[in-house]
């Protein structure tokens, strides 16, 4: 998330919070495909961690992008921790500077390709010469957390405080890993409810399919999706596989009830970030949240509040795709293109609807415990995943057809589906195959990984 919301409207009733969401419906043709992603920076030279100070660090190529590309700073206790372009994208820094892109809602799966190669070619021009590079890869390869730089963001030190009381990994989560993830729209709350559950039901294949994070601390760590697996010890308050979402009467009001039992990190007035964390978002709305007597939840506070929850499909006024690693350039547009062909196309819904509405509450949780671990090999209903992912493939690629959307060349959207389909046909995932480089070429050291898994 690059900016927290600034909308200082009192919230006066309980509708409120649910009217929030439903803001986001919206007709099929006003749909829109935000691809968000972040890249893991290191020292060209010597593979360390990139600090945010100094002449070369992040502050520095923060500073270099906003003079090359025009953007508008973010600004926290003065000094800038991200960009902005005004009605469009914007450049956000990780707990652990891991640097992302959110992209401008767009209306082709070509647009988010062509965003993501222009934000490549600029951030390249300025890194270089500081010689910074970044890796393509879900989570740090080598340092430990102790190593990994820590950002100044408020926020983050809450976080970073409250973390260790509600999980055992939710450190490694901020500063070690790095994700991709596609945000689309909705038109109604029947059409959110069925779109969530496909995609939460759904959600563990993304993970197999985009698993690229088997390294930690310098060796394989003997999964395939560390970074996913991670979210299973972060903090069982906020993250899951939302079972709710599936039972009669699930809506907006039932998301937002789940929200208001999510306890709050911190409440956010001027530039000052009041430490709340474990309280309940209910304190704040009646007026006695501790420490800020007399406060009333503003719209801003429900919208960030939003932003603290971490399921594997995140509802804000849109639905987020939460469950795949980083990868290169081909498979950061592979994700975008995988969730829109089968959820802005209702033919392809209604089949994927069909595929996985009969997998009942523990046949999905057992499916997303396993699939960090076993990736493609991991079996639901006695099938295994690698059959589903070429069905579901092609019923992607059929709705990316049916949207018959061309790029100049002519070419439709169905192409970025394509190093997914090899992934299926050969139940290989990145992972594997750079856990077979680690035992082969590269001598048991994750060291060639910052020369050849790089953007």
């Amino acid at each position: 998330m690059a900016r927290d919301s600034s909308d200082p409207t009192p919230i006066e009733s309980h509708r409120e919070l649910v009217d929030y969401l439903a803001l986001g419906c919206r007709p099929a043709a006003d749909w829109r495909i935000g691809t968000e992603h972040e890249k893991i920076p290191f020292r060209s030279h010597t593979h360390e961690p990139v600090p945010y100070g100094g002449e070369s660090g992040i502050r520095a190529l923060l500073d270099g992008l906003a003079a090359r590309n025009g953007w508008q700073p973010i600004v926290e206790g003065g000094q800038p921790i991200g960009l902005f372009e005004e009605g469009g994208g914007a450049i956000s820094l990780e707990p652990g500077g891991q640097f992302e892109l959110s992209g401008a809602p767009l209306r082709t799966v070509h647009d988010t390709r062509d965003e993501l190669l222009g934000h490549l070619a600029d951030v390249r021009a300025v890194a270089e010469p500081l010689g910074i590079s970044f890796l393509t890869l879900g989570m740090s390869p080598l340092w430990t957390r102790a190593q990994t730089p820590v950002m100044p963001k408020g926020r983050y030190r809450i976080m970073s405080a409250y973390m260790p009381k509600v999980g055992g990994l939710g450190l490694d989560m901020m500063f070690r890993t790095a994700t991709v993830q596609v945000n689309l729209d909705f038109a109604s709350e029947a059409d959110m409810v069925k779109k969530l559950r496909v995609s939460l039901a759904l959600q563990p294949l993304a993970t197999a399919l985009f698993a690229n994070s088997p390294f930690t601390d310098g060796r394989p760590n003997g999964l395939l999706s560390a970074r996913s697996n991670i979210w299973r010890d972060t903090d069982g308050d906020r993250t899951g596989m939302l079972a709710f979402a599936f039972e009669d009467g699930m809506g907006f009001e039932r998301y937002a009830d789940w929200m208001l039992d999510v306890p709050t990190y911190f409440v956010k007035r001027g530039d000052t970030y009041h430490d709340v964390a474990g309280r309940s978002f209910r304190d704040l709305l009646a007026g006695r949240m501790p420490g800020l007597e007399g406060e009333r939840a503003t719209l801003s506070d429900w919208a960030n509040h939003l932003s603290t929850a971490f399921p594997e499909v995140r509802l804000k006024q849109f639905l987020e795709m939460r469950g795949a690693d980083a990868g290169p350039v081909p498979m950061l547009v592979a994700l975008p293109a995988f969730w829109v062909g089968l959820l802005y196309d209702q033919g392809a819904l209604d089949a994927a609807w069909d595929i996985v509405r009969g997998w009942s509450a523990e046949d999905r949780q057992t499916l997303r415990d396993a699939a960090p671990r076993e990736g493609l090999a991991a079996t639901i209903g006695g099938r295994e995943l690698r059959d589903i992912a070429r069905e579901v493939l092609a019923l992607s690629r059929a709705g990316l057809a049916a949207r018959a959307l061309r790029d100049a060349r002519g070419n439709d959207e169905t192409h970025y589906l394509d190093p997914l389909d090899a992934i299926a046909a050969s139940g290989r995932t990145q992972a594997q195959d750079l856990l077979a480089l680690w035992e082969g070429r590269w001598g048991e050291s994750v060291g060639p990984s910052f020369e050849e898994c790089v953007f």
